[in-house]
């Protein structure tokens, strides 16, 4: 996605700091690491992600210690290589600034040589800005119809016949489509794969999709006849008679700015992808919970292992007639997880930092 922009974060030049932020960003354990430098120098490559983990033991509470509000987070503007971050550790606060005259380098770390002024430049210059989050490994699944809800497997068009002679379709084809396009003219192919349960309820919850391509309507169906024309744009896989149609997304939210969810999720992953049955860093996994719970873009949750029940041997002899007590053992925190794409009921996340493997069942809830 050469054009796929993220977001930097908006900061407050001035001295704006409310002792209501600071609370918030205390209650939200924004604490920095007893380790934090003075200052740093964004070179490109960085995300915000890395540069606000230099500071914070907690890397998505940057926009609680920039002190961005909702509107500004909503929508917010860039930060470049060149410029400076520095840690104001009387406010509590990080600060953007640009080093007064040449020469680069971190220099001292002190407040006085460096200028804080609005040297922030507006949306649309983005290219070079930099980003939130790592975006590589999230971007098929921005635009690619990986799971597919219940509802929306009702009545999806789908491939009747392929061109004359042909069993499956390869690009430039043409393909014979029934259904409603509900006045669509661009539409992605997809094979329905297993279906997906909730880890607690075991109930279907969506179900995995293949996706195999793009097709671009030709000719619509005249009056009298039921099948539209389409040509295949392209093709990532092989796809044939039976394979459904999904129109193609609006552009992706390109603002990643992180947040706890605004009410108490309690989720769990229901699947991991990549083929794999553990994941690790910068990994994509599926949750059982989407908009209808609560969650937006950019909504971050902590991951852990559920804790596993065991068998107290040494209880008292007053158990004895109850049989050995079980007793579950405590929720071992792993790492973070950020969501990028939201559903009614299921959502992508990205692992941004994690101690151990992330495995189907495990528990992504609310930060406490």
């Amino acid at each position: 996605m050469k054009n796929f922009s993220t977001v930097g974060a908006r900061l407050l030049i001035a001295t704006l700091i409310s002792g209501a932020a600071a609370a918030s960003a205390q209650a939200m354990n924004c604490e920095f690491r007893p380790n934090a430098p003075d200052q740093h120098v964004v070179v490109k490559g960085d995300t915000l992600w890395d540069i606000s983990g230099k500071f914070l033991e907690r890397p998505w509470c940057w926009p609680q210690v920039w002190g961005m509000n909702r509107d500004e987070i909503r929508n917010p503007h860039w930060i470049y290589p060149g410029q400076i971050v520095y840690l104001d550790r009387a406010a509590g606060r990080l600060r953007l600034g640009n080093r007064v005259g040449a020469g680069g380098g971190s220099g001292s770390g002190d407040p006085s040589a460096l200028r804080l002024s609005p040297q922030l430049r507006m949306e649309g210059l983005g290219k070079d800005a930099v980003q939130s989050i790592p975006t590589g490994d999230i971007e098929p699944f921005l635009t690619q119809p990986l799971i597919i809800e219940e509802d929306e497997l009702q009545n999806a068009p789908r491939i009747i016949a392929a061109q004359e002679g042909h069993v499956f379709l390869g690009k430039d084809e043409k393909a014979y489509v029934r259904g409603d396009l509900k006045g669509g003219t661009s539409f992605q192919v997809f094979r329905p794969g297993k279906p997906l349960k909730d880890p607690v309820t075991k109930a279907v919850i969506g179900q995995e999709a293949f996706y195999l391509g793009t097709l671009k309507l030709v000719t619509a169906a005249k009056p009298g006849s039921e099948v539209h024309t389409f040509m295949v744009a392209t093709a990532k896989e092989e796809m044939g008679k039976g394979d459904l149609l999904m129109q193609a997304p609006p552009t992706p939210m390109q603002n990643y700015v992180p947040h706890p969810p605004e009410r108490q999720v309690d989720a769990a992953v229901v699947a991991i992808y990549g083929g794999v049955s553990h994941a690790g860093q910068n990994q994509v996994v599926s949750i059982n919970r989407g908009k209808l719970d609560g969650l937006d873009i950019g909504s971050v949750l902590q991951l852990y292992h559920k804790g596993q029940t065991v068998t107290d041997p040494g209880a008292s002899k007053g158990w004895h007639n109850l049989g050995k007590p079980q007793v579950k053992l405590p929720d071992e925190e792993v790492g973070s997880l950020f969501i990028f794409r939201v559903f009614k009921h299921i959502s992508y996340g990205l692992i941004m930092q994690v101690t151990a493997p992330v495995e189907v069942g495990d528990v992504a809830k609310s930060p406490e």
